[in-house]
């Protein structure tokens, strides 16, 4: 057994492929077996692609359609329109299967890249595989990939900019064309992409600051974020209130603070009315932590045991790196891009919305769980 976790077992990679494989067949296997889901938004999404079609793919005529509502720019949508688009225009009636058959095919392509993120980094292939599991029984990559909307392409791309920023971090070089790249390609598959975009770019900008470098230093810089996000999105609300009254996508936004809304159709979540500044900061403070929430009311006990799973894991990684792992600059950086990512995210989303089914949690999930195979490497490199 000890051969095995060493850094020197002969048939590793075969080893990790092999259980690669094996996840994602049970992860195809189990969306297959129910096949693809249409929602609200996934007929929004089929009406543009048929817009799209009918203009014979002509996106500057695209993007100048729905002017007149209250959606941003059809641009942000660009992505998953055209991929549904083309399953329409090759498998005519089948073009929902099709759609499922491409999300599992990004399933696959980003556990290629998650694994692929870990090895550049030195985490030993076998450590890698024992997180594979944990993958597979996440109740998000179960829930979102056979649903006709953006979610998987869009998690795709996190990963893939993930994959990105570790490359800078280890070659201690910036590849301007991919990370341009990948800005283009995360804004043109979701407006709500804006936060990921902005930590890419952020990390990029401080990284070769060697304040970075030093774990306590990285710690404390997490802590004061952690602490300053409901302040900060309380002083953005009083803002818009102030300015933008009467807007409608405004008057959205502030009204679910204004009625102490924390999750989107959850009553169970939501506290009393704000009357003062501390009461908004305290909203938004619950919304930042409620957007992690493992629990609802209307989960099953083996979902809320699944994701309490998830999230222990994640905190006890972020424990272990905390404890141990000071002396891996390379992890340090790791741990800071994605915990960085993790709070942006959840940042945007606590000030906008949380949904109700915590669906924009979905594509920061792979991130969270590197963390978990480099723990595991913090701890063998701890024993050796």
């Amino acid at each position: 057994m000890k051969n095995i976790f060493s850094s020197k077992y002969k048939y590793e990679n075969e080893f990790l492929y092999a259980a690669t494989l094996v996840c994602f067949l049970l992860i195809a296997y189990y969306h297959l077996k129910f096949g693809p889901v249409m929602s609200s938004d996934s007929e929004r999404f089929s009406r543009w692609a048929d817009e799209l079609i009918k203009l014979d793919f002509n996106f500057f005529e695209f993007f100048s359609l729905d002017k007149a509502s209250h959606r941003p720019s059809l641009f942000f949508f660009s992505v998953p329109v055209l991929l549904i688009a083309l399953c329409k225009i090759f498998f005519v009636n089948e073009w929902q299967h099709a759609f499922l058959f491409l999300n599992l095919i990004f399933v696959f392509l980003s556990l290629l890249i998650f694994i692929k993120n870990l090895l550049i980094i030195k985490v030993r292939p076998i450590l890698i595989s024992l997180s594979l599991p944990m993958i597979v029984i996440s109740v998000d990559i179960l829930t979102w990939p056979r649903f006709i909307l953006s979610d998987m392409i869009y998690a795709f791309l996190v990963i893939l900019s993930t994959y990105f920023v570790t490359k800078t971090i280890v070659k201690n070089k910036i590849n301007y064309f991919e990370i341009l790249l990948i800005i283009f390609l995360l804004l043109a598959s979701r407006p709500s992409s804006i936060p990921v975009i902005f930590v890419v770019v952020f990390f990029i900008a401080v990284l070769r600051f060697k304040i970075f470098l030093k774990q306590k230093n990285i710690l404390l810089f997490i802590f004061v974020i952690f602490i300053s996000i409901p302040f900060l999105l309380s002083l953005a609300y009083y803002f818009i209130e102030s300015n933008f009254n009467g807007i409608a996508k405004v008057d959205f936004l502030t009204n679910m603070v204004k009625e102490g809304i924390i999750v989107h159709d959850r009553p169970n979540t939501w506290v009393e009315k704000p009357d003062n500044f501390t009461d908004v900061i305290f909203i938004y403070f619950l919304r930042l932590i409620n957007f992690f929430n493992p629990y609802a009311s209307t989960y099953s006990k083996v979902h809320i045991a699944l994701n309490m799973i998830q999230i222990v894991l994640v905190l006890s990684s972020i424990s272990v790196w905390s404890f141990f792992g000071n002396h891996i600059k390379t992890y340090n950086k790791i741990f800071l891009f994605i915990i960085l990512l993790s709070f942006s995210v959840s940042a945007f989303h606590s000030f906008i919305l949380i949904d109700y089914d915590w669906r924009y949690r979905f594509p920061i999930i792979l991130p969270l769980l590197m963390l978990f195979s480099i723990s595991l490497e913090i701890i063998k490199k701890k024993s050796d």
